[in-house]
């Protein structure tokens, strides 16, 4: 089995990211087999800012994440516990990687894959806000909480954010700052500030409100 490499793409100064991707191969090697739970189909996707780990079930998908965030070996022995996590690639994952392409393509942001929220409800209106944020526009976390209803609860909804565990479909990276700044990524700041530099060209580049 090849050695994980670090990702040439990823900034090892930063603190999100972990100085090796997460091995897939040989975290599915040590599950033990639970039949009586649910499975989740666990594969690779390809992208241009690196590779990404995907977990899908019959309902969709319910993670994706850049491969050297460094909390997602904790997110995945979370989902070992609940699920039986097995090597596979549905047809999902190809139509997954096909949105993407024409995402990172710059023709199209839209994507059709299910996704299956976890969460508790909070968390789920957070991300669901998330989701109707437009490419090329941002918000900070100010705008954020007033969007669902919840100006008092900034550091819940940032908080609610940064465990969101479906990179780019629930776009968490269109949140920056009040002052404008970007914050921290869970799949880093360069990752950050290149999705957000595509999004520009794709949404138009229009300026978001971040106050």
């Amino acid at each position: 089995m090849a050695r994980a490499q670090p990702d040439p793409l990823a900034d090892p100064a930063d603190r999100h990211l972990a100085r090796l991707p997460f091995d897939l191969d040989a975290f599915l090697a040590a599950q033990v087999p639970a039949p009586a739970r649910a499975p989740l189909s666990a594969c690779m996707i390809e992208t241009p800012l690196g590779r990404m780990v995907a977990l899908f079930g019959a309902q969709g998908l319910h993670l994706l994440e850049f491969a050297d965030r460094l909390a997602l070996p904790a997110s995945m022995s979370r989902f070992a516990r609940g699920y039986t996590l097995v090597s596979g690639r549905p047809p999902q994952a190809d139509r997954l990687e096909r949105d993407l392409a024409a995402y990172f393509g710059g023709s199209d942001a839209g994507f059709s894959v299910p996704l299956v929220l976890g969460g508790n409800p909070f968390a789920r209106t957070v991300w669901r806000a998330l989701q109707t944020i437009p490419p090329g526009e941002t918000r900070s976390y100010g705008t954020l909480a007033r969007m669902i209803g919840r100006p008092e609860a900034v550091r819940a909804v940032a908080a609610a954010n940064g465990r969101n565990e479906i990179a780019i479909l629930i776009p968490c990276h269109r949140i920056i700052a009040a002052d404008g700044s970007l914050t921290g990524y869970g799949g880093g700041i360069a990752r950050k500030r290149g999705l957000l530099a595509l999004e520009a060209g794709i949404g138009g580049g229009k300026s978001g409100e971040s106050s």
